[in-house]
């Protein structure tokens, strides 16, 4: 389960118990904290934790691999402009460093003004130069511009912001007012900021980091935090090395707060307490799904990639790997339904993702593949084979990897499947250093998130520099990035769903991945100590603590009477 914008997925996770070692150096409340009864809501400590191994010392927000993204404290430092809720895209955004803003010009033009109370962890007033600076960084270092928004023209006006855009901002609206701000008095001496690890990170935010080591990291509150006093004095981050470690944590209520994935969570979480442990999982439009290097061969061969999606068995991985968890997915072109049903192209509405092997063999023949002896051999006469990566203990993704493993060996297609830590693994995610691995995409209040996460030409990155925003697959589609520049770009319905039509036939004729599970915004989460968090009846954000919005649930928490 994971990471804003972006998306971070469900790194639903889990395998092998290997508890970590608690840090050494937590403070005493830290230390009462781990003890047998769990967290303290009476010291104003809250724990978290995630399946992610041992991290970097790296707490730059603009970095979707570094500490501060992958264990989500990042959003507890740095804020936005203002807030949304992804479960209800629709929703007007909440107002935060900025008091208002305003659209024009078919969102060309965006006026922010900000709230004249902000200010730094350090004292220092959050003035409309530093919003400035921080868009500016974004335009001038395309590594850190994680949602790729072409940023233009960047104007102070007295307490105001102008953004100005050579092109409709519509898709990109919630990306925008969501950007984390950083100071200008500290990251303007900063040499090289898309590797600046931000040992001591300072934000508008109500927390401060205390202390780093690779399994916890500490964050404790801004005395005078601009918003006024929090309920929640210490947050404590704790990485473990597996989702069985993690799961563990959660039932002894070592963890309050969580996203990770349990083979049978009502025997091994909610039965635990049933009055205090809680689990919602509400979806979005993201998905999970196996992406393809496209530029390695064979796999940069469409007729391949179709193949081996058309004989992969989802509903398998939605009982076994998922365990019914997160939505099936049922339609080839990898729209969540029904959520998404109001967006199916016409040729789509009936089609399915029954497993058809005939089919795919008949494409792989017509492609010039044969199968030689069971093995099959590309045009060139080599045999095709390929290696599945992912962090050990990803126990929902190792397993939908094995099946889909068997799935194409029914092609001829012989696949292992290897394990790496969780660090590694981003990284060579990053580069482009992978065959084939499963991963999550972006989510939005359309698909064009989640389709400008997989195919967008704009996004591209050769492979051995890091792309942080997706792409990792490298899928270069002139087509795919014209209709996603159609669909931004567009001033009528008629256009964004002509646009949204052609992305679904690009996504089906060529798969740049393999859709397989839909993406859960969700989380379990303990009421023992906290009180204050979004439920289904009160959606007023998603449970997942890696996305913007879990400072605002932080800040809605009180200690349990």
């Amino acid at each position: 389960m994971s990471a804003y914008p972006q998306s971070r997925r469900v790194r639903a996770v889990a395998a092998a118990a290997v508890v970590v070692a608690l840090a050494a150096g937590c403070s005493d409340a830290n230390s009462k904290n781990n003890s047998s009864k769990g967290g303290a809501g009476a010291s104003g400590v809250l724990t978290l934790g995630k399946p992610d191994g041992p991290q970097t010392n790296n707490s730059n927000p603009f970095l979707a691999t570094s500490a501060a993204a992958t264990l989500g404290y990042r959003v507890m430092v740095y804020e936005p402009l203002a807030m949304t809720n992804r479960i209800k895209p629709a929703d007007k955004a909440k107002p935060w460093l900025a008091t208002d803003w305003k659209w024009e010009s078919n969102f060309t033009k965006v006026t922010f003004t900000l709230d004249s109370r902000a200010k730094w962890a350090d004292g220092k007033p959050l003035t409309a130069d530093d919003v400035a600076f921080t868009f500016n960084l974004l335009k001038e270092h395309k590594a850190l511009n994680a949602d790729g928004v072409p940023y233009d023209g960047v104007a102070v006006q007295g307490k105001q912001v102008v953004l100005t855009f050579k092109s409709s901002q519509f898709v990109n609206q919630n990306k925008i007012i969501q950007q984390y701000i950083v100071p200008k008095h500290i990251w303007a001496s900063i040499k090289d900021p898309e590797t600046f690890p931000n040992r001591t990170p300072v934000g508008s935010g109500p927390y401060q980091l205390k202390s780093f080591t690779p399994q916890t990291t500490t964050l404790t509150a801004t005395p005078d935090y601009w918003k006024g006093e929090t309920k929640v004095k210490e947050l404590r981050y704790t990485a473990y090395n597996d989702n069985s470690a993690a799961t563990t944590a959660l039932a002894t209520g070592k963890v309050e707060w969580s996203f990770v994935f349990m083979p049978n969570y009502k025997q091994l979480y909610i039965a635990k307490d049933p009055k205090n442990y809680k689990l919602w999982f509400p979806s979005g439009l993201g998905i999970h799904g196996l992406w393809f290097n496209t530029t390695r061969k064979p796999f940069d061969n469409p007729a391949l990639r179709k193949a081996m999606a058309m004989v992969v068995d989802r509903n398998a991985i939605y009982v076994q790997a998922e365990s019914t968890l997160y939505p099936e997915i049922t339609n080839p072109t990898g729209i969540p339904l029904p959520a998404g049903d109001s967006f199916l192209a016409p040729e789509y509405k009936s089609a399915t993702t029954k497993p058809d092997v005939a089919g795919a063999k008949k494409i792989l023949s017509e492609a010039g593949f044969k199968l030689d002896g069971g093995v099959l051999k590309d045009p060139s006469g080599k045999a095709v084979t390929l290696t599945f990566t992912d962090p050990a203990g990803w126990n929902d993704y190792i397993t939908g990897l094995s099946i889909i493993k068997d799935n194409i060996k029914q092609l001829g297609i012989d696949a292992k499947v290897k394990t790496q830590t969780a660090d590694a693994w981003g990284a060579d995610v990053a580069n482009g250093n992978f065959d084939a691995t499963l991963h999550w995409t972006n989510s939005g209040a359309t698909p064009y998130d989640m389709y400008q996460n997989i195919m967008d030409g704009a996004l591209l990155q050769p492979i051995g520099k890091p792309s942080q925003t997706g792409n990792f697959g490298r899928f270069n589609s002139p087509e795919a990035t014209k209709a996603l520049k159609d669909f931004a770009n567009a001033t009528d319905d008629a256009t964004r769903t002509a646009a949204m039509n052609s992305l679904q036939k690009v996504m089906v004729d060529q798969v740049p991945m393999i859709p397989t599970a839909a993406a859960p915004i969700g989380a379990e989460y303990s009421t023992k100590n906290w009180v204050g968090w979004p439920t289904e009846a009160n959606p007023y954000a998603p449970p997942q603590h890696t996305q913007p919005t879990a400072l605002e649930i932080v800040l809605n928490l009180k200690p349990a009477k």
